[in-house]
């Protein structure tokens, strides 16, 4: 599955734009940035992910289905709710645990409903 950032390029290159033209017509956008959020080390808040849509023409609910992010609100509760999650996550976002591992072990494990 392509990600948020594979998609948002892929969607400027059919439109034969390069990075700096889509940052320019995105408006006060830095080339670099836009270039983080296609190699997935930024995401653009509501209100740039809104001018992306535009630009490229798609809906914002067409790039937000790359979007694999959980809502931030919800980690937090998640936190909240339990220190193990807390720590576990502090894991995952210090480089300890790879995103990789975590889809592997829950391959692995077997869920009871």
């Amino acid at each position: 599955m392509k990600t948020f950032g594979q998609r948002i390029r892929e969607l400027r290159e059919a439109k034969d734009m390069s990075l700096r033209e889509f940052a320019r017509k995105l408006g006060e956008l830095s080339p670099p940035f836009v270039s983080d959020v296609e190699l997935g080390r930024r995401f653009p808040s509501e209100k740039v992910l809104e001018k992306m849509a535009h630009v490229l023409g798609v809906t914002v609910g067409e790039l937000q289905k790359y979007d694999s992010r959980a809502p931030i609100e919800d980690l937090k509760r998640l936190a909240a709710s339990d220190p193990v999650y807390g720590f576990a996550l502090r894991k995952v976002a210090d480089g300890e645990i790879s995103a990789e591992d975590i889809l592997k072990l829950a391959s692995k494990k077997t869920f009871k409903k």
